[in-house]
């Protein structure tokens, strides 16, 4: 199988530019034999940053080109020229790249907005020429600063990916089914497990030209919080959803029991997921007469929005548009108790519902 061009995490080495020396020049003219002192400024060497870009989703270009260097700073000249700035560096990266140190694994920096950039590392400063050094009893000092030494550091960059919505169930649960049904995306499909290897992102169209991004996660196995199956490494990109839509197929023995296992391992991943917005799908409604629906109805979660749905049939999908765009756009709290909307446009989706 060809290795996966979606890379959520790579490790770089950056170094910013040495700083120019100053200049140890006097000035010498065919009638001024012994000019003072006219060394200048040695220039700044270049900065690393960091910069979001929206127009990536993965950090599949920094694969390839693990050394960031920038350049140093030229030297100062005679006639107090100051020398030319080193060039800065430009680490271009998909909104929602969080930055670590490789050596202690202390967090630097998270990106989120398009066009955001942060300062990894400085560069040296640019020496001083003689001219600085001159006084009325030194008028022709013989030292001239050298620049400031570069900086070195080895960083880890991890992706998690910014979605409204994101798919969260068992593997073979029809996430990538649905997403294929609700928008653009084309995620492999196959009637086996762990099909999706590697997160996929659709743009879902909702009414009056309205529309929410969602993520189909690789599938969650009971210990995946402890790095079974492909754990750890998918999921990082379910915190940074802003709604969770579970998903349990109709013809599971024990939906509460499976509802349960999921969240239990989000949990343990990490506790702040337990007070994230829900809502649940059960999903291949078309395996099941209405006698079975009904019987599972009594055994939903309680207090979390649900909806039966089939992506091959297409039953329930505008009702599950519906739900999502309601839950997505639902009143929140600050920490100051002030309600506010993440769309202040809403409509009365409950007017709107089709039949």
């Amino acid at each position: 199988m060809g290795e996966s061009n979606f890379v959520d995490y790579v490790k770089i080495y950056c170094r910013s530019g040495k700083g120019g020396a100053g200049s140890l020049h006097f000035r010498r003219e065919k009638y001024i034999p012994k000019g003072g002192p006219d060394g200048g400024d040695g220039g700044r060497g270049g900065h690393v940053y960091l910069r979001a870009n929206r127009n990536l989703w993965t950090l599949l270009h920094l694969k390839y080109e693990r050394h960031i260097i920038a350049t140093p700073g030229e030297g100062g000249s005679a006639k107090r020229s100051s020398g030319k700035d080193g060039e800065d560096r430009y680490i271009e990266v998909p909104c929602g790249t969080v930055v670590y140190d490789a050596e202690t694994g202390e967090y630097v920096c998270d990106i989120r907005d398009d066009g955001q950039t942060v300062l990894l590392l400085k560069g040296g400063k640019g020496g001083r020429g003689n001219v600085h050094f001159k006084t009325s009893t030194n008028q022709a000092p013989r030292y001239a600063q050298p620049g400031e030494p570069s900086q070195e550091r080895i960083f880890i960059l991890q992706l998690k990916l910014l979605a409204d919505v994101g798919l969260v169930g068992f593997p073979n649960a029809g996430k990538s089914t649905l997403l294929s049904v609700v928008s653009a995306a084309k995620p492999k499909i196959a009637n086996y497990p762990f099909t999706t290897l590697e997160p996929n992102l659709g743009m879902v169209q909702y009414r009056d030209s309205r529309s929410f991004v969602m993520a189909d996660i690789p599938g969650i196995i009971e210990g995946a919080s402890e790095g079974k199956g492909l754990g750890l490494r998918f999921l990082r990109h379910i915190e940074r959803n802003s709604l969770l839509l579970f998903m349990i197929p109709a013809d599971t023995d024990d939906i509460r029991r499976e509802y349960d296992i999921l969240n239990g391992e989000l949990v343990r991943y990490n506790p702040d997921l337990a007070g994230k917005n829900r809502a649940l799908a059960v999903t291949k409604t078309d395996l099941a007469d209405r006698d079975a629906l009904d019987r599972l109805k009594t055994t939903l979660p309680p207090d979390i929005p649900h909806v039966f749905i089939s992506s091959v049939s297409g039953q329930g999908i505008a009702e599950l548009k519906d739900l999502l765009w309601r839950e997505l756009n639902r009143e929140t709290f600050h920490d100051t108790g002030q309600i506010v909307h993440r769309d202040m446009d809403i409509p009365h989706l409950q007017d709107e519902v089709e039949e």
